[in-house]
């Protein structure tokens, strides 16, 4: 071997020890400014939860039929399942006027598998909220939020609204995913105490005059239901929600033991048969069999465009108007595709970044489900559309 090239090989050699040594002191510093959210940086993004987890009680399992001799085309059903296994999906259900076209599950995947599905919380907890108000717990949507968090009494944020709250037109400015890995935005994702991070957080505009997707919101949603039921969050939704719908347990994330809170943002870890259950709750309009769970006007309310976005309404997003790039708020460059519009004018969905999906088509009586590995590439118009499409004219 040349002399300048043994120089060259000893040089790059020095140069990874170097950067090694760099990124192992910068770890250690991190953790000691935050083992938790060090510890969480490193281990949730191969499957490790982003803190304890606390049990939401189902009731008795309630089956859903299935059929074989559905009206979707066997080769859209085709289309969906290898678009599932491109994705590297773990589960896609397809249900369609009263029954299951398409239960299929992925290699190393199956029926009783909780898969993580990020913000599609946010859409279980607007039903909440309706369910709340309902019960008496909080008197109108239009109520101030101060009234259950005090802690925005005494400055611009007791102008907010549970209204603004669940149209994400709260006007609270919001940290974003940025360099410093320990900064708010963390906090607010991994750390071990998560309401002073969302409660803080300060009036950046006028609540009622934008639309930003802002995670603290949700969180901070989840706190007045604990606050005004005065019970723990799992316990009412699981009272009120859960075991009325005919499925198994499903878990709730805590942000740490000592401090118990649930992160009500996202981290509802349940079976895709579950999320099934809740899309269905919108196609029967608030109903299980011949129980009203959820008030028909309020899941009317879920679904109707908000003033300053017209492609979200109560922390579900729908499909009222077509672009390109669906993007989540001013601060972010995360966006998801939309290939083409909706073959269906009245498309709602659950979102979970990286394409955890519940997709509604009330006109055509379906409900599409999709959970698994993140997709960076997701496509949010391939599915709904593939399957109307495969329905007869």
């Amino acid at each position: 071997m040349f002399p300048t090239m043994r120089i060259l090989l000893r040089l790059i050699k020095y140069l990874f020890l170097g950067l090694l040594a760099v990124i192992f002191a910068g770890l250690a510093t991190m953790y000691i400014m935050d083992p938790v959210v060090t510890t969480r940086l490193l281990t949730v993004p191969f499957g490790a939860d982003s803190g304890p987890l606390e049990r939401v009680s189902g009731g008795p399992l309630i089956d859903i039929p299935t059929t074989s001799t559905g009206k979707i085309s066997p080769e859209a059903l085709a289309n969906a399942i290898a678009y599932g296994e491109e994705t590297r999906s773990h589960a896609l259900i397809v249900y369609h006027d009263g029954a299951i076209e398409l239960e299929h599950y992925y290699p190393g995947h199956d029926a009783k598998e909780i898969t993580p599905t990020q913000s599609m919380h946010k859409s279980v907890l607007a039903m909440l909220v309706g369910i709340a108000i309902e019960d008496g717990f909080i008197e109108s949507v239009d109520d101030p939020a101060y009234l259950y968090l005090p802690e925005w009494a005494n400055d611009q944020r007791q102008a907010i609204t549970i209204r603004h709250m669940l149209q994400q037109s709260s006007g609270i400015n919001f940290a974003t995913f940025g360099i410093n890995p320990l900064g708010g935005f963390f906090q607010l994702m991994l750390g071990a105490d998560v309401t002073p991070v969302a409660l803080n957080l300060e009036q950046e505009v006028p609540a009622g005059t934008r639309f930003d997707y802002n995670s603290a919101i949700p969180q901070n949603m989840g706190l007045i239901i604990q606050r005004a039921t005065e019970k723990r969050y799992a316990e009412y939704l699981s009272e009120a929600l859960w075991q009325h719908l005919g499925v198994p347990d499903a878990w709730v994330v805590l942000d740490s033991e000592e401090n118990s809170m649930p992160r009500t943002s996202c981290c509802l870890d349940a079976t895709a048969r579950s999320w099934l259950r809740l899309g269905m709750l919108h196609l029967d309009k608030g109903r299980v069999g011949s129980h009203q769970l959820v008030p028909e006007e309020w899941m009317r309310k879920v679904v109707t465009p908000s003033e300053h976005n017209p492609n979200y309404g109560y922390f579900t997003w729908l499909g009222t108007e077509y672009d390109q790039y669906r993007y989540y708020n001013r601060k972010t460059s995360t966006r998801v595709l939309h290939s083409e519009p909706y073959a269906a004018p009245d498309v709602i969905y659950f979102d979970g970044f990286g394409g955890q999906r519940v997709y509604i088509i009330p006109s055509k009586k379906v409900v599409i489900v999709r959970t698994g590995a993140i997709a960076p590439a997701w496509d949010d118009a391939y599915l709904p559309n593939v399957i109307v499409r495969g329905l007869p004219e």
